[in-house]
């Protein structure tokens, strides 16, 4: 895979299953290089036979299908460019799709109520004068903020406090009516004649944000996750509520029980309500390193009963799915997969795919069960759960292999204390000697896979083997293996990450250990900015925005108020033994700084800062800022820039790093 082939990279969204079974409903999306942003479109999967996927849609960017319970329907998000995505409903056997909203910000998540009668939707409500709500008032026009919290900013949406996301209801529309005239404009600035979208019903309110909604089976009330208590601005609880159909006061279901911080919630299908939770602590504040575990509520009142084991399984990147009447599926993060997993009321659990694929999103009709997956094959596909695992449905990412893609070696080393590190080695094809590239992921309570993954891809083609480790600190190996390093960041990660490659190098044929670079992103910034500060082995860095001066992190950060905080501590000297930036003088590798200015997760000033002392001690360095972009440039930016992204990496390494097909 080359940084041109990007077109050919695909995300398939949560499945859609027929309630009459035999098709499923999937958004395809991928980066577009033509138009400069991610373009989609609805697809319909035969579940049996051997006919072909069929387009659905032909939307610009059509996604997050969901079939109405009755099959009749299938709504759906529809986002036209530079615009934000609107709900849309359609015949469910096709047709010409029927908008029901028209919201200044668009709407992000929707549900059917179980009659079918029925959509709840959360949207974004801005404050008037600002956003758009007043005609020729751009965002430079609009009145000062006055801010009087700690977390006032989010990260790829800018201001939060006056655009609060709240839960509204509205009717379903008729799709077989005959549709109103084309409406004309009036003088005046109305229309006369055409069809509107029905005016929402808005549920909730205040100054908090509400979100992962679901109905109970009856229809009556509306389940959502929230944080409303008083101490919401500075620590990380959040609840879930539940509130009328018919309006009124949201009851708190969780707030009196525990110290939550609430993930997902859904209720299942004879109404106990599973949800998803870090127990964060007496402080409210104690994340690190937490894996997420599943509860249920029996009955309204009920204390939340645990149902997994938070030390041994991770369901952090569950979306939950109802599955019978008693069970739910989520998903395990284990070892690198994610492992769909069928949980029962009674905390009963079976695992219903392998240890070695990502599964996302999963669509359930009766007992038959679709996911979209990941593998060493593919970046998205679609497949059926049958008692043997997964039965592959679609081959969305055999254009991408035309191109060229190299399968992964999975390894695990033994670390200088006799800790195992497991991750994976991307190698050219060809005997070598292969230049190196050590890479670092993010989090750092995240972790690498065995899937496809682009960036491996790009640069193994330029010809470097590119290791990747999950060190102490990663998920998906127990909760003591992600909480060793807090207040201990750049100790037994950095031994892991060094560690795994030579181990790599020592294991795996034909890669050249003399010649070897190191990169990463967001805390992979971090430790590849500590790691070149104490290891001077490497002919090249690049520092990708990084967490690199935990002092100035807070107040600049959306996360600022408690990231640092609990990843780093608070007394100076103990923030200083952790911080790159008060290493920098110890620098000498060569290191490129790569950086976005819409960053608020990892603020630009965390790289220019950075970028500045490495300049004035003389160190060679080069500061790239991408206008716009924010901290998910690799992984959702504008195509252009993602590829502009690629070909300065690998002009850096040409330079610094050369390999035999990618040299000056």
């Amino acid at each position: 895979m080359r940084a041109a082939d990007l077109d050919l990279l695909v995300g398939v969204s949560t499945p859609t299953v027929h309630p009459g079974g035999g098709r499923a409903v999937v958004a395809v999306t991928h980066p577009s290089l033509s138009a400069d942003a991610t373009v989609g479109q609805l697809w319909t999967i035969p579940l049996s036979g051997h006919a072909a996927p069929k387009l659905f849609t032909r939307g610009f960017r059509d996604t997050a299908p969901r079939f109405s319970p009755d099959g009749r329907l299938l709504a759906f998000l529809r986002a036209e460019p530079k615009r934000p995505p609107q709900l849309f409903v359609v015949d469910a056997a096709g047709g010409e799709p029927v908008a029901v909203t028209d919201r200044t910000l668009g709407v992000t998540e929707f549900t059917w109520s179980p009659d079918g009668r029925t959509l709840a939707f959360v949207s974004r409500e801005p404050e008037q004068g600002r956003y758009g709500t007043v005609e020729g008032i751009d965002p430079n026009g609009e009145p000062s903020r006055r801010i009087d919290t700690l977390k006032y900013q989010a990260n790829g949406l800018g201001y939060t406090i006056d655009r609060r996301a709240h839960v509204f209801v509205v009717a379903a529309p008729d799709v077989w009516s005959v549709p109103s005239p084309v409406p004309v404009p009036l003088p005046d600035g109305t229309t006369d004649g055409g069809a509107a979208v029905a005016e929402p019903r808005q549920l909730t309110d205040g100054p908090w944000d509400d979100g992962s909604i679901s109905f109970s089976p009856d229809g009556k009330r509306i389940a959502f996750v929230s944080a409303r208590h008083a101490s919401r601005d500075v620590d990380l609880r959040s609840n879930v509520f539940s509130v009328a159909v018919e309006g009124g006061d949201a009851r708190d279901l969780t707030g009196p029980h525990g110290s939550y911080s609430v993930v997902d919630a859904q209720f299942a299908n004879n109404g106990v309500l599973f949800f998803t939770a870090q127990d964060v602590g007496e402080s409210g504040r104690d994340f690190v390193g937490r894996n997420t575990a599943l509860f249920a509520i029996d009955v309204d009142g009920d204390a939340p009963r645990r149902l997994s084991d938070p030390e041994t399984v991770d369901f952090t990147e569950s979306v939950i799915t109802a599955y019978r009447d008693d069970a739910v599926l989520v998903h395990d993060r284990s070892r690198g997969a994610l492992v769909l997993t069928e949980v029962n009321a009674a905390g009963e659990s079976r695992r219903l795919t392998d240890d070695q694929t990502v599964v996302g999103g999963a669509g359930v009709a009766g007992d038959t069960i679709v996911v979209t997956f990941a593998d060493a094959r593919t970046t998205g596909d679609v497949a059926l759960v049958d008692g043997e695992g997964l039965h592959r449905l679609t081959d969305l990412s055999a254009p991408l292999r035309a191109k060229g893609v190299l399968a992964p070696t999975e390894l695990t080393v033994t670390g200088r204390d006799g800790y195992p590190i497991h991750g994976w080695v991307v190698a050219p094809d060809g005997e070598g000697p292969h230049p190196v590239l050590l890479n670092i992921h993010g989090g750092p309570f995240a972790a690498y896979t065995g899937a496809l993954f682009d960036e491996a891809q790009v640069y193994a083609a330029a010809g470097y083997a590119v290791v990747m480790s999950n060190p102490r600190g990663s998920a998906g190996y127990g909760q003591q293996h992600g909480r060793v390093i807090r207040q201990r960041m750049g100790t037994v990660d950095l031994d892991d990450v060094l560690d795994f490659l030579e181990g790599a190098i020592e294991q795996v044929p034909g890669l050249d250990g003399e010649r070897v670079g190191i990169m990463g992103g967001s805390y992979g910034g971090y430790l590849t900015a500590w790691t070149i500060a104490h290891d001077h082995r490497f002919a090249a860095a690049i520092v990708e925005r990084g967490f690199l001066d935990p002092e100035a992190f807070v107040g600049t950060s959306d996360i600022g108020s408690f990231f640092g905080d609990e990843y780093t501590g608070t007394d100076p000297e103990l923030m200083r033994s952790q911080s790159p930036q008060a290493v920098v003088d110890q620098v000498r590798t060569p290191t490129l700084v790569l950086h976005s200015s819409a960053d608020l997760r990892c603020p630009l000033g965390q790289a220019e800062r950075y970028y500045t002392a490495l300049k004035r001690r003389g160190v060679e360095t080069e500061l790239v800022i991408f206008p716009g972009e924010d901290h998910e440039l690799s992984r959702s930016g504008r195509p252009r820039h993602r590829r502009e992204r690629f070909d300065i990496i690998l002009d850096w390494c040409a330079d610094h790093l050369p390999s035999r097909s990618n040299r000056r």
